[in-house]
């Protein structure tokens, strides 16, 4: 025997999830309590909901966002773009298996972040290194591990960050002295 909701159940349920997300996005270290009482929901709702969104993947995971200059570090972006040649399957198994990570770290540096766009550039790196010197080590060993596979790549080195995973900047007026001097 199967149930069926209603339309407007579904819709419901989506709208607190969004509600739950959005909070979450501002803040994921705010207590379940405190997204409760900002939602008008009971505490029990949102665990569920929570962990719902945890168990379908909508929820990945939960992050700090670190300030890179106070750690010493600088933050860059690797633009990569593909040639024609159809990947090999072992070319495909070194970026599933984040073969990419393993070599960042033997050049001390620290990959943040990894998308596959779509436009001018295939693929976008977010990195951390000490020094220039560093990052363009890691596009180097990228160049090598994948030859035959890149025609171009790009390194980007960020001046300022203005808001990171949908915070802003809490140092902003920083951003006012970068255009000024």
């Amino acid at each position: 025997m199967f149930y069926y909701m209603a339309k407007n159940s579904l819709k419901q349920i989506e709208k607190d999830e969004e509600q739950i997300l959005k909070e979450l996005s501002n803040n994921s270290n705010k207590s379940i309590n405190e997204i409760a009482k900002k939602c008008g929901f009971s505490r029990q709702k949102v665990w569920r909901i929570i962990k719902n969104l945890e168990r379908n993947h909508t929820i990945w995971g939960y992050t700090t966002i670190i300030d890179e200059e106070q750690q010493g570090l600088k933050s860059y972006t690797v633009l990569i773009k593909r040639t024609n040649l159809p990947l090999k399957e072992a070319d495909v198994d070194k970026i599933v298996e984040r073969e990419l990570e393993k070599m960042a770290k033997k050049v001390g540096v620290a990959v943040l972040s990894s998308y596959y766009v779509h436009g001018d550039y295939d693929w976008l790196i977010h990195i951390n290194a000490l020094n220039t010197k560093d990052a363009k080590k890691f596009c180097e060993t990228v160049n090598l591990t994948y030859t035959g596979i890149i025609s171009d790549i790009r390194l980007l080195e960020t001046l300022f960050t203005a808001k990171k995973n949908g915070i802003t900047n809490p140092n902003m007026t920083k951003l006012k002295d970068f255009f000024i001097k």
